[in-house]
């Protein structure tokens, strides 16, 4: 039985992802991806999830606010995988100052 989605506060999530401890998927849209994402972080959209593909690894699940992202890490769980939910999305994320770019790697935005 899986263990409860545990909610992660940005800051650790970026200081987790940062030292390589964790994965930090991103389950966004394409087009809200493509505006702004966390620099490394993964992107693999909610409907195209297929958790076996992150075997093995520690996620820390991301979306705008909070809620698609809560849905794939139940996923990630039932599957055996250690998820976390970023509690508040992006939209915390970036309120926090953390960077957000864009494919070239210039400042992105948060749709």
């Amino acid at each position: 039985m899986p263990q409860p989605i545990v909610n992660v506060e940005p800051a650790i999530a970026h200081d987790l992802q940062e030292a390589g401890e964790v994965v930090l998927l991103d389950v966004r849209e394409d087009n809200e991806w493509e505006a702004g994402h966390a620099p490394g972080a993964v992107h693999v959209v909610l409907g195209h999830l297929e958790p076996e593909g992150l075997a093995g690894e520690d996620v820390v699940v991301v979306c705008r606010s909070g809620n698609r992202s809560g849905k794939a890490a139940e996923i990630l769980a039932e599957a055996g995988i250690n998820a976390r939910n970023l509690n508040g999305g992006k939209q915390a994320w970036v309120a926090l100052g953390l960077p957000v770019v864009t494919f070239d790697g210039t400042p992105g935005d948060v749709k």
